[in-house]
Order: structure tokens, then C-alpha cells, then sequence
């Protein structure tokens, strides 16, 4: 009876978990914090934990593809453009892993013509046939300030550092937003730390002072340790989970993989990534740069 039970329950979970896709994105105040390496491990950690992982990419420069080794294959804009297909530009980085990039589309959302905004929406619905979870690598670099895709995700990571510039430059991105758009949840992820202690500090000044001034709600979304083997997996283009195994790293992109996956997901139906595009179209047309850069 146990063991139906049991059974009941984890066919019951596989149902839910398919239903539950989520959309997560990444931000930081400052470049320079690891974010992109991160995103990285941490998709081929949810992988690891079975699940198809898609990564959009706003950044032209250091983009996700390099950190997986590989080069960049088109842009969803050509896409929209009628010039690839999705299959084209799609990149297999890892087992359960693909890459797209979004560099050029997301920068022309607010000029899209009406045909070319439905080819968006139909192009990003089509990517739930891809993917269990999706990370979005947000530019830091965007033109307005702030990715459309802060806003519309289910949920955004702010990824700092132990430097100071980091966190206070997190601080008064996590104020403009907050501020600007009531965007009231963060979650802080912590990288290159020596400790969970070091780690516990810095979220909890952040989180201290945030709260103490009522701009938003934090939660601690786990920390990264500095670990050599981290970087010299990063630079032969693959994950630390891959290269070392036991490494304190890869157990902590682990951890955080893991938890990631019980987070609440507010949303359901099969027109799921289709708000989200609806969303993203809106959002960029919302987005005042005075606002974030005030």
C-alpha cells in the first residue's frame, strides 16, 4: 500500500513538474560579478536534476554560448526576420542544454512592427516545447537600463559579489527598480565568497537595509564559494559539475539547482510563455531610463 502511495505521489509530482515552467532571470548591478559563468552551472545543474533547460541570452559580447565553448549561432531576430528557422539558431551547449541568443531582438522590441510582434509572440510560445525551466542572462549593459525581462519573469535573481561596488551598486538597482516599475521580490545570490558565513553578511546587510527603508522583499537564494576548480572548469568551457564533481562549487550549484525547483510558480495553462512574450512587448515600451538611472 506504501509503495502505491509512493508511486501515486511521484507520477503526481512528474505531472505538476511538467505543468510548472519557469522563467528565471538573472541581473546584477555591476558587470564583472561571474553572473554569466553562474547561469551557466546552474543550468547544467538543473539538467543534472533532470530537467530540459533553455537559456536566452541578452549579451553580444561575453555571451552564454562562449561560456559553454562554442560560438554563437544566430539571433532570434533573424528568426522574427524570416531569415532562420528556431532549429537554426537553437545551440545543444550541454546534455538538456540549449542556448539562445536574444542580443539583437530584445534591443528592437520597441520598434517591432505589428507583424513582426506576433512572429515574437508565436516564436516565444514556441519554446515551451523546449524547455522544463528557462534562465534569462539579462545585459547589463541594456539600453534602457533595465531588461524587460526583470520584470516579466517569474522570478529575478540578483547576482553580487563580496566587492563593495557590487553590493552597493545591487542595492541601487534593487531602489530604481523597486521604486520605479513596484517590483517588490529578489532574490540575492551570492558569488565568490569564502563561506556560508561571509555569504550570510552580505545578504543580510543588503536585506537589512532594504527592508529597514521598505523598498522590497529579499530571500536568500543561496551562495557560491571561491573555488579553483570553478575557474579552471569555466575556462575549458564547461561545468564545474562536469570537470569536478566533489568540487565545493559544483555542491552548491547543486543546492541552489535544487531549491531553485521548489520555488512557487504563480502561473499555469498552455499559453504560459505566450504572457511572457505579451509581457516582454509591453514592458519595453513601459521602461522609462530616467526612472533607473535617477
Amino acid at each position: 500500500m506504501s509503495k502505491f502511495s509512493s508511486d501515486q505521489a511521484a507520477g503526481l509530482r512528474r505531472l505538476l513538474d511538467r505543468e510548472q515552467l519557469r522563467v528565471i532571470t538573472f541581473v546584477s548591478g555591476v558587470p564583472g560579478v561571474g553572473k554569466s559563468v553562474l547561469i551557466a552551472n546552474l543550468a547544467v545543474s538543473l539538467a543534472r536534476l533532470g530537467k530540459r533547460v533553455l537559456v536566452l541570452d541578452e549579451n553580444s559580447r561575453r555571451n552564454m554560448a562562449s561560456c559553454f565553448g562554442f560560438s554563437v549561432r544566430g539571433d532570434l531576430q533573424q528568426v522574427i526576420d524570416g531569415e532562420r528557422s528556431l532549429t537554426d539558431i537553437l545551440l545543444d551547449a550541454a546534455v538538456n542544454v540549449r542556448v539562445l541568443s536574444i542580443a539583437r531582438s530584445i534591443k528592437k522590441l520597441q520598434k517591432l512592427t505589428s507583424s513582426q510582434q506576433q512572429a515574437f509572440i508565436a516564436l516565444i510560445s514556441e519554446l515551451e516545447g523546449f524547455a522544463d525551466i528557462i534562465l534569462v542572462d539579462t545585459s547589463p549593459d541594456y539600453a534602457l537600463g533595465f531588461s524587460p525581462a526583470g520584470l516579466a519573469a517569474h522570478e529575478t535573481i540578483v547576482v553580487i559579489s563580496r566587492t563593495g561596488a557590487s553590493i552597493t551598486d545591487a542595492y541601487a538597482l534593487i531602489k530604481k527598480v523597486s521604486l520605479g516599475y513596484s517590483h517588490r521580490n529578489f532574490r540575492i545570490l551570492v558569488n565568490r565568497v569564502s563561506s556560508m558565513e561571509e555569504a550570510a553578511t552580505i545578504y543580510g546587510n543588503l536585506e537589512q537595509v532594504t527592508h529597514s527603508r521598505a523598498l522590497a522583499n529579499l530571500s536568500f537564494a543561496g551562495y557560491v564559494p571561491v573555488d579553483e576548480h570553478f575557474r579552471e572548469a569555466a575556462q575549458s568551457g564547461q561545468s564545474v559539475a562536469e570537470m569536478f564533481p566533489d568540487a565545493p562549487s559544483a555542491a552548491a550549484c547543486k543546492k541552489i539547482a535544487a531549491d531553485m525547483l521548489d520555488w512557487p510558480v504563480y502561473t499555469n495553462g498552455s499559453d504560459r510563455l505566450e504572457k511572457f512574450g505579451q509581457q516582454l512587448l509591453r514592458l519595453s515600451r513601459c521602461i522609462d531610463p530616467a526612472a533607473i538611472y535617477a
